[in-house]
Protein backbone atom coordinates (compact mmCIF):
# COMPACT_ATOMS: atom_id res chain seq x y z
CA UNK A 1 0.00 0.00 0.00
CA UNK A 2 1.48 3.19 -1.21
CA UNK A 3 0.62 6.50 0.05
CA UNK A 4 -1.85 8.34 -2.26
CA UNK A 5 -3.35 11.28 -0.06
CA UNK A 6 -3.76 8.61 2.73
CA UNK A 7 -4.72 9.36 6.04
CA UNK A 8 -4.76 6.58 9.03
CA UNK A 9 -6.88 6.71 12.06
CA UNK A 10 -5.31 4.92 15.18
CA UNK A 11 -7.74 3.86 16.85
CA UNK A 12 -11.65 3.17 15.87
CA UNK A 13 -13.72 4.78 18.86
CA UNK A 14 -16.22 7.57 18.55
CA UNK A 15 -13.33 10.38 17.87
CA UNK A 16 -11.45 8.24 15.31
CA UNK A 17 -14.85 6.85 13.52
CA UNK A 18 -15.98 10.75 13.78
CA UNK A 19 -12.80 11.63 11.68
CA UNK A 20 -13.43 9.31 9.28
CA UNK A 21 -17.18 9.88 8.70
CA UNK A 22 -16.07 13.73 8.34
CA UNK A 23 -13.67 12.92 5.63
CA UNK A 24 -15.64 10.15 4.40
CA UNK A 25 -16.51 12.76 0.96
CA UNK A 26 -13.10 14.14 0.42
CA UNK A 27 -10.61 12.51 -1.76
CA UNK A 28 -8.31 11.37 0.95
CA UNK A 29 -7.97 7.47 1.32
CA UNK A 30 -8.77 7.00 5.08
CA UNK A 31 -7.84 3.94 7.02
CA UNK A 32 -8.84 3.19 10.32
CA UNK A 33 -6.32 0.51 12.67
CA UNK A 34 -7.99 -0.55 15.66
CA UNK A 35 -5.98 -2.67 18.35
CA UNK A 36 -8.96 -4.36 20.02
CA UNK A 37 -11.53 -6.57 18.48
CA UNK A 38 -14.16 -4.38 18.40
CA UNK A 39 -15.06 -0.84 17.54
CA UNK A 40 -16.17 1.79 19.83
CA UNK A 41 -13.63 2.41 22.64
CA UNK A 42 -15.30 3.62 25.75
CA UNK A 43 -18.43 3.51 24.25
CA UNK A 44 -19.73 0.09 25.08
CA UNK A 45 -23.25 -1.34 25.21
CA UNK A 46 -24.29 -4.76 25.69
CA UNK A 47 -28.04 -6.02 25.30
CA UNK A 48 -29.82 -8.36 28.36
CA UNK A 49 -31.51 -11.60 28.28
CA UNK A 50 -34.39 -9.33 27.87
CA UNK A 51 -32.85 -7.40 24.97
CA UNK A 52 -32.31 -4.21 27.30
CA UNK A 53 -29.38 -2.12 26.17
CA UNK A 54 -27.43 -1.68 28.81
CA UNK A 55 -24.21 0.87 29.04
CA UNK A 56 -20.84 0.07 30.43
CA UNK A 57 -19.17 3.00 29.32
CA UNK A 58 -20.57 6.16 27.91
CA UNK A 59 -23.90 6.58 28.47
CA UNK A 60 -25.31 10.67 28.98
CA UNK A 61 -24.75 14.27 26.93
CA UNK A 62 -26.39 17.04 27.30
CA UNK A 63 -28.72 20.04 25.26
CA UNK A 64 -24.91 21.99 25.70
CA UNK A 65 -23.14 19.50 23.26
CA UNK A 66 -24.01 20.98 19.92
CA UNK A 67 -21.83 19.09 17.82
CA UNK A 68 -22.36 15.70 19.51
CA UNK A 69 -26.16 16.36 18.66
CA UNK A 70 -25.88 17.75 15.40
CA UNK A 71 -24.21 14.28 14.69
CA UNK A 72 -26.81 12.25 16.27
CA UNK A 73 -29.63 14.37 13.96
CA UNK A 74 -27.65 13.99 10.97
CA UNK A 75 -27.43 10.20 11.46
CA UNK A 76 -31.04 9.80 11.87
CA UNK A 77 -30.53 8.69 15.81
CA UNK A 78 -33.16 9.56 18.33
CA UNK A 79 -32.47 10.88 21.59
CA UNK A 80 -34.31 10.77 25.15
CA UNK A 81 -34.20 12.46 28.46
CA UNK A 82 -32.91 10.98 31.40
CA UNK A 83 -35.44 9.68 34.05
CA UNK A 84 -34.66 11.76 36.98
CA UNK A 85 -38.20 11.76 38.85
CA UNK A 86 -39.23 10.70 42.31
CA UNK A 87 -37.29 9.35 45.69
CA UNK A 88 -33.60 9.90 45.33
CA UNK A 89 -31.21 7.94 47.91
CA UNK A 90 -28.19 9.34 49.64
CA UNK A 91 -26.56 6.80 52.38
CA UNK A 92 -23.69 8.97 53.84
CA UNK A 93 -22.72 6.79 56.62
CA UNK A 94 -22.95 2.85 56.84
CA UNK A 95 -24.43 3.09 60.76
CA UNK A 96 -26.65 6.07 59.28
CA UNK A 97 -30.30 5.72 58.15
CA UNK A 98 -30.17 6.44 54.05
CA UNK A 99 -31.31 9.84 53.74
CA UNK A 100 -34.62 10.41 50.81
CA UNK A 101 -35.04 13.49 48.98
CA UNK A 102 -37.05 13.94 46.26
CA UNK A 103 -36.09 15.58 42.56
CA UNK A 104 -39.22 17.08 39.97
CA UNK A 105 -38.59 16.49 36.48
CA UNK A 106 -35.37 18.23 35.19
CA UNK A 107 -36.20 21.10 32.63
CA UNK A 108 -32.68 20.51 31.26
CA UNK A 109 -32.35 16.82 31.24
CA UNK A 110 -29.04 14.74 30.50
CA UNK A 111 -30.15 12.66 27.54
CA UNK A 112 -29.35 9.00 26.06
CA UNK A 113 -29.62 7.71 22.58
CA UNK A 114 -32.50 5.46 21.87
CA UNK A 115 -31.04 1.67 21.45
CA UNK A 116 -27.94 2.32 23.49
CA UNK A 117 -24.84 4.69 22.43
CA UNK A 118 -23.59 1.69 20.43
CA UNK A 119 -25.94 2.88 17.99
CA UNK A 120 -23.71 5.57 17.36
CA UNK A 121 -20.65 3.56 16.59
CA UNK A 122 -23.38 1.13 14.32
CA UNK A 123 -24.15 4.17 12.06
CA UNK A 124 -20.55 5.62 11.88
CA UNK A 125 -19.18 2.44 10.56
CA UNK A 126 -22.28 2.02 8.47
CA UNK A 127 -21.16 4.92 6.65
CA UNK A 128 -17.29 4.09 6.08
CA UNK A 129 -15.86 1.58 3.71
CA UNK A 130 -15.69 -1.98 5.54
CA UNK A 131 -12.49 -2.90 3.97
CA UNK A 132 -11.29 0.58 5.61
CA UNK A 133 -11.80 -0.79 9.53
CA UNK A 134 -9.27 -3.39 10.43
CA UNK A 135 -9.80 -4.63 13.76
CA UNK A 136 -6.98 -6.43 15.89
CA UNK A 137 -3.99 -4.53 14.46
CA UNK A 138 -2.36 -2.81 17.26
CA UNK A 139 0.03 0.19 16.66
CA UNK A 140 3.19 -0.04 17.29
CA UNK A 141 5.51 2.23 15.27
CA UNK A 142 5.01 5.22 13.21
CA UNK A 143 7.98 6.54 11.66
CA UNK A 144 8.22 9.49 9.61
CA UNK A 145 9.71 9.35 5.76
CA UNK A 146 10.27 11.21 2.94
CA UNK A 147 6.87 10.53 1.68
CA UNK A 148 5.02 10.69 4.38
CA UNK A 149 4.97 8.33 7.36
CA UNK A 150 5.15 4.12 7.64
CA UNK A 151 2.93 2.46 10.56
CA UNK A 152 4.00 -1.11 11.72
CA UNK A 153 1.78 -3.14 13.50
CA UNK A 154 1.89 -5.80 16.10
CA UNK A 155 0.72 -7.91 13.19
CA UNK A 156 3.47 -7.77 11.33
CA UNK A 157 1.41 -5.55 8.67
CA UNK A 158 3.28 -2.03 7.47
CA UNK A 159 1.11 0.66 6.17
CA UNK A 160 2.45 3.92 4.48
CA UNK A 161 0.27 7.53 4.42
CA UNK A 162 0.77 11.06 4.01
CA UNK A 163 -1.09 11.38 7.41
CA UNK A 164 -1.55 9.75 10.37
CA UNK A 165 -4.03 10.85 13.77
CA UNK A 166 -3.96 9.39 16.97
CA UNK A 167 -7.49 8.95 18.13
CA UNK A 168 -6.41 6.88 21.17
CA UNK A 169 -5.71 7.51 24.22
CA UNK A 170 -2.87 9.48 24.65
CA UNK A 171 -0.71 7.79 27.54
CA UNK A 172 -1.44 4.42 25.75
CA UNK A 173 -0.14 6.03 22.69
CA UNK A 174 3.45 7.42 24.48
CA UNK A 175 3.49 3.53 25.82
CA UNK A 176 3.02 2.09 23.17
CA UNK A 177 3.79 3.05 20.49
CA UNK A 178 7.60 4.21 18.89
CA UNK A 179 7.77 7.57 17.23
CA UNK A 180 10.75 8.32 15.06
CA UNK A 181 12.26 10.76 14.93
CA UNK A 182 11.41 11.31 18.64
CA UNK A 183 8.57 13.75 20.01
CA UNK A 184 9.97 17.20 21.25
CA UNK A 185 10.79 16.84 24.94
CA UNK A 186 7.80 18.68 26.15
CA UNK A 187 5.30 16.80 24.46
CA UNK A 188 6.89 13.58 25.43
CA UNK A 189 6.64 14.41 28.97
CA UNK A 190 3.07 15.83 28.60
CA UNK A 191 1.35 12.64 26.72
CA UNK A 192 1.78 10.23 30.19
CA UNK A 193 0.31 12.92 32.24
CA UNK A 194 -3.51 13.35 29.63
CA UNK A 195 -5.76 11.75 32.16
CA UNK A 196 -7.96 9.52 29.92
CA UNK A 197 -11.34 10.30 31.05
CA UNK A 198 -13.27 6.85 32.63
CA UNK A 199 -10.09 5.32 33.03
CA UNK A 200 -10.09 3.23 36.10
CA UNK A 201 -13.89 3.71 36.58
CA UNK A 202 -16.19 0.87 37.18
CA UNK A 203 -19.16 0.33 35.17
CA UNK A 204 -22.37 -1.55 36.36
CA UNK A 205 -25.70 -2.61 34.65
CA UNK A 206 -28.13 -4.74 36.14
CA UNK A 207 -31.40 -5.57 34.29
CA UNK A 208 -35.12 -6.44 35.83
CA UNK A 209 -38.23 -7.85 34.30
CA UNK A 210 -40.27 -5.01 35.90
CA UNK A 211 -39.32 -1.41 36.81
CA UNK A 212 -40.29 -1.95 40.74
CA UNK A 213 -38.39 0.78 42.25
CA UNK A 214 -40.90 3.52 39.62
CA UNK A 215 -44.03 1.43 41.13
CA UNK A 216 -42.93 2.56 44.59
CA UNK A 217 -42.28 6.24 43.68
CA UNK A 218 -38.25 6.12 43.38
CA UNK A 219 -36.56 7.66 40.94
CA UNK A 220 -33.47 5.24 40.81
CA UNK A 221 -31.09 7.44 41.59
CA UNK A 222 -28.63 6.27 44.21
CA UNK A 223 -25.87 8.23 45.97
CA UNK A 224 -23.60 6.38 48.41
CA UNK A 225 -20.72 7.21 50.43
CA UNK A 226 -20.71 3.90 52.21
CA UNK A 227 -20.98 1.43 50.49
CA UNK A 228 -19.99 -0.64 46.89
CA UNK A 229 -22.65 1.61 44.46
CA UNK A 230 -21.50 5.13 44.51
CA UNK A 231 -23.54 6.49 41.98
CA UNK A 232 -26.43 5.16 40.23
CA UNK A 233 -29.45 5.95 37.83
CA UNK A 234 -32.76 4.18 35.85
CA UNK A 235 -31.79 2.88 33.09
CA UNK A 236 -35.28 2.11 31.32
CA UNK A 237 -35.28 1.33 27.59
CA UNK A 238 -36.56 4.41 25.22
CA UNK A 239 -40.04 2.60 24.78
CA UNK A 240 -40.20 1.91 28.46
CA UNK A 241 -40.45 -1.58 27.99
CA UNK A 242 -37.51 -2.73 29.34
CA UNK A 243 -35.58 -1.61 32.52
CA UNK A 244 -32.75 -1.51 34.71
CA UNK A 245 -30.05 0.53 36.36
CA UNK A 246 -26.72 1.92 35.65
CA UNK A 247 -24.25 3.33 37.58
CA UNK A 248 -20.32 3.19 38.77
CA UNK A 249 -19.28 1.37 42.20
CA UNK A 250 -16.19 2.12 43.88
CA UNK A 251 -12.85 2.07 42.71
CA UNK A 252 -11.69 0.02 45.49
CA UNK A 253 -13.57 -3.03 44.37
CA UNK A 254 -11.93 -3.49 41.13
CA UNK A 255 -9.91 -5.99 43.37
CA UNK A 256 -12.47 -7.84 44.08
CA UNK A 257 -13.95 -10.56 41.49
CA UNK A 258 -17.07 -9.91 39.28
CA UNK A 259 -18.39 -12.07 41.50
CA UNK A 260 -18.09 -10.65 44.94
CA UNK A 261 -18.97 -6.94 42.93
CA UNK A 262 -22.30 -8.72 42.38
CA UNK A 263 -23.06 -9.89 45.17
CA UNK A 264 -22.17 -6.39 47.52
CA UNK A 265 -24.22 -4.65 44.38
CA UNK A 266 -27.41 -6.53 44.94
CA UNK A 267 -26.96 -6.63 48.97
CA UNK A 268 -26.61 -2.78 48.70
CA UNK A 269 -29.66 -2.60 46.44
CA UNK A 270 -32.04 -5.26 48.05
CA UNK A 271 -31.14 -3.04 51.38
CA UNK A 272 -32.50 0.04 49.67
CA UNK A 273 -35.77 -1.05 47.30
CA UNK A 274 -36.18 -4.37 48.89
CA UNK A 275 -36.57 -7.96 47.84
CA UNK A 276 -37.41 -7.31 44.23
CA UNK A 277 -33.84 -6.24 43.58
CA UNK A 278 -32.09 -8.94 44.60
CA UNK A 279 -33.52 -10.68 41.70
CA UNK A 280 -32.46 -9.42 38.57
CA UNK A 281 -32.61 -10.84 35.31
CA UNK A 282 -28.42 -9.74 34.67
CA UNK A 283 -25.70 -7.82 36.31
CA UNK A 284 -22.67 -6.87 34.17
CA UNK A 285 -19.97 -4.66 35.14
CA UNK A 286 -16.40 -3.56 33.41
CA UNK A 287 -13.37 -2.21 34.97
CA UNK A 288 -11.80 0.14 32.75
CA UNK A 289 -8.23 -0.51 33.37
CA UNK A 290 -7.21 -2.42 30.16
CA UNK A 291 -4.53 -2.40 27.55
CA UNK A 292 -6.08 -0.38 25.32
CA UNK A 293 -6.94 2.75 27.85
CA UNK A 294 -4.79 2.75 30.34
CA UNK A 295 -0.94 2.99 30.47
CA UNK A 296 2.01 3.98 33.14
CA UNK A 297 1.54 5.62 36.52
CA UNK A 298 0.73 8.93 35.65
CA UNK A 299 0.27 11.25 38.90
CA UNK A 300 -3.23 12.90 38.38
CA UNK A 301 -3.50 16.09 40.24
CA UNK A 302 -7.20 16.78 38.98
CA UNK A 303 -9.75 15.18 36.64
CA UNK A 304 -9.16 16.04 33.11
CA UNK A 305 -5.94 16.70 33.28
CA UNK A 306 -4.00 18.18 30.74
CA UNK A 307 -6.95 17.94 28.10
CA UNK A 308 -7.21 20.25 25.36
CA UNK A 309 -3.82 21.30 26.18
CA UNK A 310 -1.68 23.77 23.86
CA UNK A 311 0.54 21.14 22.35
CA UNK A 312 -2.32 18.56 22.03
CA UNK A 313 -3.31 21.17 19.07
CA UNK A 314 -0.43 21.36 16.96
CA UNK A 315 0.56 18.62 14.58
CA UNK A 316 4.43 16.57 14.48
CA UNK A 317 6.40 14.77 12.14
CA UNK A 318 6.95 17.67 10.03
CA UNK A 319 3.27 18.03 10.13
CA UNK A 320 2.36 14.71 9.43
CA UNK A 321 1.33 13.42 13.14
CA UNK A 322 -1.84 14.90 14.76
CA UNK A 323 -3.80 13.67 17.99
CA UNK A 324 -7.53 13.56 17.75
CA UNK A 325 -8.90 12.31 20.53
CA UNK A 326 -11.43 13.24 23.06
CA UNK A 327 -8.62 14.58 25.38
CA UNK A 328 -7.36 16.87 22.76
CA UNK A 329 -10.86 18.98 22.53
CA UNK A 330 -10.60 22.36 24.21
CA UNK A 331 -14.56 22.54 24.64
CA UNK A 332 -15.85 19.05 26.81
CA UNK A 333 -12.29 17.28 26.84
CA UNK A 334 -13.04 13.32 27.68
CA UNK A 335 -16.53 13.69 26.73
CA UNK A 336 -18.58 12.23 23.54
CA UNK A 337 -18.85 15.87 22.59
CA UNK A 338 -15.12 16.37 23.02
CA UNK A 339 -14.84 13.34 20.60
CA UNK A 340 -16.97 14.47 18.05
CA UNK A 341 -15.72 18.50 18.30
CA UNK A 342 -12.51 17.25 17.65
CA UNK A 343 -12.87 15.44 14.71
CA UNK A 344 -15.09 18.02 13.21
CA UNK A 345 -12.18 20.40 14.00
CA UNK A 346 -9.62 18.10 12.44
CA UNK A 347 -11.20 17.29 9.56
CA UNK A 348 -11.88 20.62 8.33
CA UNK A 349 -7.89 21.41 8.52
CA UNK A 350 -6.84 18.37 6.86
CA UNK A 351 -9.59 18.30 4.13
CA UNK A 352 -8.59 22.23 3.39
CA UNK A 353 -4.93 21.17 3.44
CA UNK A 354 -4.12 23.51 6.52
CA UNK A 355 -1.30 22.61 8.37
CA UNK A 356 -1.34 22.69 12.41
CA UNK A 357 1.72 24.70 13.71
CA UNK A 358 4.45 22.81 14.53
Amino acid sequence: MKPNDTIIIVGGGLSGLSLAYYLRNTPFNVIILEASSRLGGRIHTITGPLTTPLELGATWFSSRHPNLLALIEELGLSAFPQFSEGISLFQSKSFEPTQKFFIPASESPSYRLAGGTEQLITALAGQLEASSIHLETEVTGIQESEQGVVIETANGQTYYANHVVGCLPLPVLASRVRITPDLPAPVRDLLPTVQTWMGGSIKFAVEYPAPFWRTNGFSGMVYSQADIVVEMYDHTSADGQRFGFTGFLNGGSASYTQEVRKELVLRQLGDLFGKDALAPTAYFDKVWDDKFLVAGNPVIHRPHQNNGHALLQKSYLNGKLHFGGTETAIESPGYMEGAVAAAKKLALQLESGTNLPN
